[in-house]
C-alpha cells in the first residue's frame, strides 16, 4: 500500500493515529539533526578557527557554505528528483546529511571543512518541504497546518536544547563530537523513516516541467518572496542580539546563553500556537503575525537599553517564527502540481531571509546607527512582508472572482 493509499483519505482509527504519530516523529527527528548541523556549528567558530590555524571571520564561511547550500539544493533537488517516490527521496536526502556530518568530523583543513558543510546544507530544504508533503497527507485538512508545525518542532527544539548542549560539549571536548553526533542523529532518522514510512510511488504524471510550472505562478514566487522579506526581520535583530545584550544593554556575558534560550522558547512557542491557528485562518495567521513583529521589532529598537524589555522582547522575536507553517501550507496550496519545488524552495527564501536580514543590520550598524537601528530594519522588512501580504490577498480576491 502506498503513502497515497494509506493516507489520502486518513481514518480516525487508533492504528491510523498511532502510525501517524511515528512517521510525523521520524520526521521531527530528522528536522532536529538538521537544525542542529545549521545553529551548533555557530558556538563554535573559535575552536574551528584554532584548530586549523585561521580567523574566526574564515572559519565562518564554513556556516556561509551551509546556507548556500541549502539555497542551491532545495530548488535543483526538488526538480532532478521530479519521479523519485517521497520516501526514497527523503532517505536519499538523509544519507547526504549523514555523510556530509560525518566527513566534517573528520575534516583534514578548513577548505575540506567549507566544501563539506555545503554538501550538508543541499538536503535542507527538500527534506523539510517533503517532510511538510508527507505529514500534510497524514492528516485531516482542518490539521495539516498542527502537522507540519509538528515536523518543524524538531528544528525550533534544536535552537532550544540540541544546539546548547551539543556547542557546550563541543567546547569541552571537540568541535568533531557536534558534527559526528549530528551524523549518529541523522542515522537515527533514516532508520525510522525505513521503518515507519510506508513505501510510495511518485504521482504517475511526475515530471520536471511539472515541478517547474510552481515557479511560474505569481502566488509562489509572491509567498516566497514574503517569507524572504517577512523572516529577514527576524534575522536583522537576533544576529547582533548577543552584542545587544553586552555591548549595549549592558548585560553580563552570562546572561547570552539565557537571551538565546528564551529565543528559542519562543519559537518553539510560536510554533505551536502558529500552526494551530493557521488550520483556523490561513492567511489571518500569515498576516497577524507580519503586524505582530512590526510592532515588535519597534519596540525592541525603543526599548533595547533596558534589559528586562530586551528579555521580553527576544521572547517576543522568536514568537514570530509562528508564521512558517502557515507560509509552508500556503506554498502547498497555491503551487498545486508543482508541490516539492515549492515546499522545498520556502527554506531557500529563509537562508536568504538570514542572509538579508544579517547584512542589512549590520550595515546599519556600521553605518553608525546603533544596535538599536537592527529593530527599525527588521520592522521594515516585516512592513514590506505586509505590502507583500496585501497583494496576495487582492490577488485571492480576483481568482475568486473568476472562478
Amino acid at each position: 500500500m502506498t503513502v497515497q493509499d494509506a493516507f489520502a483519505r486518513p481514518r480516525e482509527t487508533s492504528a491510523a493515529a498511532t502510525s501517524a504519530r511515528l512517521i510525523i516523529l521520524a520526521l521531527a527527528c530528522g528536522g532536529f539533526a538538521i537544525g542542529v548541523g545549521e545553529f551548533a556549528v555557530m558556538g563554535l567558530l573559535p575552536e574551528i578557527a584554532t584548530a586549523f590555524g585561521a580567523s574566526v571571520p574564515n572559519a565562518g564561511y564554513a556556516i556561509s557554505a551551509y546556507a548556500v547550500g541549502v539555497v542551491v539544493g532545495a530548488p535543483l533537488i526538488a526538480i532532478a528528483a521530479a519521479k523519485v517516490s517521497r520516501r526514497s527521496l527523503l532517505l536519499m536526502l538523509m544519507s547526504v546529511f549523514v555523510l556530509g556530518n560525518l566527513a566534517s568530523a573528520a575534516a583534514p583543513s578548513l577548505g575540506a571543512l567549507i566544501a563539506l558543510r555545503f554538501l550538508s546544507g543541499l538536503p535542507h530544504g527538500a527534506y523539510f518541504g517533503v517532510a511538510a508533503l508527507v505529514a500534510a497527507s497524514l492528516v485531516p485538512l482542518n490539521r495539516r497546518t498542527q502537522t507540519v508545525g509538528y515536523v518543524m518542532l524538531g528544528l525550533t527544539l534544536a535552537t532550544l536544547v540540541g544546539t546548547p548542549v551539543l556547542a557546550f560539549f563541543g567546547e569541552m571536548l571537540s568541535w568533531r563530537l557536534m558534527f559526528f553526533v549530528d551524523g549518529l542523529i541523522g542515522a537515527l532518522t533514516f532508520a525510522l523513516i525505513s521503518i515507519y514510512l510506508p513505501k510510495d510511488k511518485p504521482h504517475a504524471e511526475a515530471s520536471v516541467a511539472r515541478e517547474l510550472i510552481a515557479f511560474t505562478r505569481p502566488q509562489v514566487l509572491l509567498t516566497l518572496l514574503l517569507a524572504a522579506s517577512g523572516f529577514g526581520g527576524m534575522f536583522s535583530i537576533f544576529s547582533y542580539i548577543a552584542a545587544t545584550a553586552t555591548d549595549y544593554a549592558h548585560m553580563p556575558v552570562f546572561m547570552v546563553p539565557v537571551i538565546l534560550i528564551l529565543f528559542g522558547l519562543g519559537m518553539n512557542a510560536g510554533n505551536l500556537i502558529g500552526s494551530k491557528l493557521a488550520d483556523r485562518s490561513l492567511m489571518g495567521t500569515i498576516g497577524g503575525m507580519l503586524a505582530f513583529n512590526v510592532v515588535v521589532m519597534t519596540v525592541f529598537g525603543l526599548t533595547a537599553h533596558w534589559q528586562a524589555a530586551l528579555c521580553v522582547m527576544t521572547f517576543l522575536l522568536g514568537n514570530g517564527f509562528a508564521a512558517a507553517p502557515a507560509v509552508q501550507s500556503r506554498l502547498m496550496d497555491v503551487a498545486r502540481e508543482g508541490q516539492t519545488l515549492a515546499a522545498a524552495s520556502m527554506h531557500s527564501a529563509f537562508n536568504i531571509a538570514n542572509a538579508l536580514g544579517a547584512w542589512l543590520g549590520g550595515r546599519a550598524i556600521a553605518d553608525g546607527y546603533g544596535y538599536p537601528a537592527t529593530g527599525y530594519v527588521g520592522a521594515a522588512l516585516s512592513l514590506f512582508g505586509l505590502a507583500v501580504f496585501a497583494l496576495l490577498l487582492r490577488m485571492d480576491k480576483a481568482a475568486k472572482a473568476a472562478a
